[in-house]
C-alpha cells in the first residue's frame, strides 16, 4: 500500500523535503516541470533519484546512462550507507551553504554535492573489487565536476564543498565526518611514495579556499586552515593555522569551526 505524505515525512524527512520544493518548483516554472518530474517526482526514493541524477551527468560515449544507472541501483541497493551519507551531505549544505535556499538544490544543481555522491559510487565499486570502473567513474567525475577524487580514498559524511571547483583528494587521504572545504583545496601526497601518503583530516575541520594538505599528516578535530595556506606538519585538534608554510596562529575560534564556516583570523 502506497504511504501517505505524512508517513513518507516522517521516514524519510529530507527526501519529503526535496519532493515538495520540486512541486512547488513545477508551479512557479512549468517550463521546468518535464526536468523535475524526471530527476525527482518520477522516483520514489532519494537513492532512485540520485542513481538518475548521477547517471545523467556521468554518461558519455563509453558508458552509456543506462549502464550508469544500473550500477548506481546496485550500490545503492547494496549498501544503505551510501543513501544516509548523501542525505547527510545534503543537510550539510542546506546549513552551511548562505546560497542554498532549498533542499532540492544540491542534488539538482551543485556539483560539489553531485561529485562527492559520484565518488561514493566509485569507492563503493573499488571496494568490490571493480577497479576499472571505479577508475571510470573518478575520470569522468573530474572531467564532469571538476573534482578529482581517488575511488580508494575514505570520504565521511556530512560533507560540504562549497563551489567545488578544482578539488584533489588523493589515493590514501581520509576525510572525517562533518567537514567543510572550499575551492581549489588539494589533499596531495609530497613525492613519488606508494604508500600511505595523504593526509588524514579529522572530524569538523575548515579547510579555506586554495588550500594544499600535503603528505601523511593529522589533522586534528575541528581544526581551521586558513585560504591558501601550505600545510606541511601534522596540526592539533582545535587550532587555526595560515601561512606559506603553515603555523599556528591561534585556537580555532569556536567548538564547530566546520559548521559555522566562520574563516576570519582574529587580529
Amino acid at each position: 500500500m502506497a504511504k501517505t505524505r505524512a508517513q513518507v515525512a516522517a521516514i524519510d524527512p529530507v527526501w519529503s523535503q526535496i519532493r515538495e520544493e520540486a512541486e512547488k518548483a513545477v508551479e512557479a516554472e512549468p517550463l521546468l516541470g518535464g526536468v523535475f518530474h524526471s530527476c525527482i517526482l518520477h522516483h520514489t526514493s532519494l537513492e532512485a533519484a540520485l542513481a538518475y541524477r548521477v547517471s545523467l551527468k556521468l554518461s558519455s560515449g563509453e558508458l552509456s546512462e543506462q549502464i550508469l544507472r544500473e550500477i548506481a541501483d546496485e550500490a545503492y541497493a547494496d549498501d544503505e550507507t551510501l543513501g544516509a551519507a548523501a542525505r547527510a551531505d545534503i543537510t550539510a549544505v542546506y546549513d552551511r551553504d548562505p546560497a542554498c535556499h532549498r533542499y532540492l538544490q544540491p542534488l539538482m544543481y551543485f556539483k560539489g554535492f553531485q561529485a562527492v555522491q559520484s565518488y561514493r559510487l566509485s569507492h563503493w565499486l573499488w571496494n568490490k573489487g571493480r577497479e576499472d570502473l571505479a577508475y571510470l567513474f573518478q575520470m569522468r567525475t573530474s572531467e564532469v565536476f571538476g573534482v578529482d577524487i581517488h575511488p580508494n580514498a575514505r570520504v565521511g559524511k556530512g560533507i560540504m564543498i562549497d563551489h567545488a571547483h578544482g578539488i584533489v583528494i588523493g589515493e590514501t587521504a581520509v576525510v572525517g565526518d562533518n567537514v567543510s572545504m572550499l575551492h581549489s583545496v588539494t589533499l596531495g601526497g609530497t613525492g613519488k611514495e606508494d604508500d600511505d601518503r595523504h593526509p588524514k583530516i579529522g572530524d569538523g575541520v575548515l579547510i579555506g579556499a586554495g588550500a594544499k594538505v600535503l603528505g601523511n599528516i593529522e589533522i586534528g578535530h575541528c581544526t581551521r586552515i586558513a585560504a591558501g595556506s601550505v600545510v606541511l606538519n601534522a596540526v592539533p585538534e582545535c587550532k587555526t593555522v595560515a601561512g606559506v608554510p603553515a603555523k599556528i596562529v591561534g585556537e580555532a575560534g569556536c567548538s564547530q569551526p566546520a559548521l559555522s564556516m566562520n574563516q576570519v583570523l582574529a587580529k
